[in-house]
């Protein structure tokens, strides 16, 4: 079913007595006295964190299955793949509605354009869906992944792509639209770089929001992710970012940027990597906190990272283990309303938003011709 290529490498997940090379220091947020840091959740805490992911499962910001499954000469999702960390029987186990599948390359990859790599990663989703039609459905609405859900599929949405994909064209973009693509990584191109949009970089933007394309700040330089947050008509993510104030990571993001994050009703999906989180359930669970203090509830997601070749915090290796962190947060005090947006409800909203706005800028905005030579720098 795919090439046979090189190995990837095992799914690792860490303790608290782990050392991650090159890892910044984790900072240690207390909790309130006298609360303990459990190693396990108790069964009652599990059993509530199952009961209310039935209700509103997770739709995990991000998957690096579509690159991982390019190393593999076989598989079969839907028995359950053990080369993965995501495969059908986990993800109903973890009890995950809607994924999105990530079309970046690993970095440091040469040889292959993006564009090439984007088209061949869409062809191989394609495949792997078609082969899985009784455990997932490519879908492109919020209206879809309900229709998924109800239909007992988990829903697979398409991005977030490297924004390289678009080199100097317009049209390229559009053709991934079409293709089903609904998220774009702006860091790493020439038009959204250090000192922000250059005038081609912002007329990528609202292309995006004519097209119901989410644009995608992580990793983005502080000016790119503030300009884009004031031009974009629609919803901004950030598909893999934390709390820079907890964990100096460069894709975590400060308390600032949180705040007009959070006052664009954009959202912030956190990922579960060692790495910018931390390595244990408690440590990710102190992202969630912070993030949903400065930004607002309605501006906080999960983001999985499963096989993107990151390390995993204890007790998260997997798709598998969502209620662990659930039952954290439980322990926490977090409301019910906050746990239904953060696994589902802000996904749906962001999604809706994001088709809203491109059928009325669709009346309103032709079809942009623009290429990056006609508009030049800032």
């Amino acid at each position: 079913m795919a090439d046979l290529q090189d190995d990837i490498p095992t799914t690792t997940e860490v303790g608290e007595d782990d050392i991650l090379p090159d890892a910044p220091p984790a900072v240690a947020v207390p909790l309130e006295p006298g609360r303990p840091r459990p190693e396990q959740p108790d069964a009652e805490l599990l059993a509530q964190a199952h009961t209310l992911l039935a209700e509103h499962p997770v739709a995990d910001g991000y998957s690096g299955l579509p690159w991982a499954l390019r190393h593999l000469s076989w598989y079969d999702l839907q028995l359950g793949e053990a080369a993965v960390d995501t495969d059908v029987p986990r993800l109903r186990e973890g009890h995950v509605g809607a994924l999105f599948w990530s079309l970046h390359l690993p970095e440091g990859r040469g040889g292959e354009s993006p564009v090439e790599a984007a088209l061949e990663q869409l062809d191989l989703v394609r495949t792997v869906i078609e082969a899985h039609p009784e455990g997932l459905r490519l879908v492109r609405t919020a209206g879809q992944i309900i229709d998924a859900r109800n239909c007992g599929r988990v829903a697979v949405v398409l991005g977030p792509a490297p924004g390289a994909v678009v080199a100097d064209s317009l049209g390229i973009l559009r053709i991934l639209r079409d293709l089903g693509l609904r998220v774009l990584t702006l860091a790493g191109t020439v038009w959204a770089g250090a000192s922000g949009l250059t005038r081609f970089g912002e007329e990528v933007v609202r292309e995006m929001n004519r097209l119901g394309v989410l644009a995608d700040v992580s990793g983005a330089s502080p000016a790119t992710a503030e300009r884009t947050l004031a031009l974009s008509k629609t919803p901004v993510l950030c598909s893999r970012s934390a709390a820079r104030a907890l964990r100096p990571h460069p894709a975590n993001l400060p308390d600032e940027l949180l705040v007009a994050l959070g006052e664009a009703k954009g959202l912030c999906m956190v990922p579960l990597t060692a790495e910018q989180t931390g390595p244990t359930v408690p440590d990710v669970a102190d992202h969630l906190d912070h993030v949903r203090d400065v930004a607002g509830p309605e501006c906080v997601g999960l983001s999985g990272t499963y096989d993107s070749g990151v390390v995993h915090p204890r007790d998260l290796a997997d798709a598998s283990r969502y209620p662990h962190l659930i039952a954290e947060l439980l322990r926490r005090g977090w409301s019910g309303t906050e746990l239904s947006l953060l696994t589902w409800g802000n996904v749906q909203r962001v999604l809706r938003s994001a088709d809203f706005t491109a059928r009325a800028a669709q009346h309103r905005r032709d079809t942009s011709t623009a290429r990056i030579g006609d508009l030049g720098t800032p």
